[in-house]
């Protein structure tokens, strides 16, 4: 069992930036990752990160998000810079992530969730 709790959601203006945090409590997890979740939207994969530091961003937050895992502090975290309206989303972090067909991806552990407003 894996136990992931999320922080560091909030509201923020278009342009503004946040850091989003999670406390893994494995963290020895292969793959540990954020995903997000807009109204009457499907969950999409955000950002993954390997324990060999390899990387998966999707298209829409490349060149903006960074994710990174803490090994100190057994977290996993989330930069993001330049935010749009559309990044609006309530964001999940994510362990044992895995690409499914059809270039999706799925996890076996989810955290509860941290909420990211961005307005215009």
């Amino acid at each position: 069992q894996v136990h992931l709790v999320e922080s560091g959601g909030a509201s923020v203006q278009a342009g503004g930036s946040l850091r989003l945090s999670c406390a893994v409590s494995r963290f020895r997890a292969a793959c540990l990752g954020w995903f997000r979740q807009a109204p009457g939207k499907e969950r999409e994969a955000v950002a993954n990160i390997w324990g060999n530091g390899a990387t998966y961003y999707a298209d829409s937050v490349k060149g903006r998000f960074s994710i990174n895992r803490d090994n100190a502090n057994n977290t996993v975290n989330l930069r993001m810079n330049n935010l749009k309206p559309e990044d609006t989303a309530m964001y999940y972090c994510a362990a044992e992530c895995r690409r499914r067909p059809g270039d999706t991806w799925d996890a076996n552990y989810w955290g509860q969730g941290t909420q990211v407003t961005v307005s215009s």
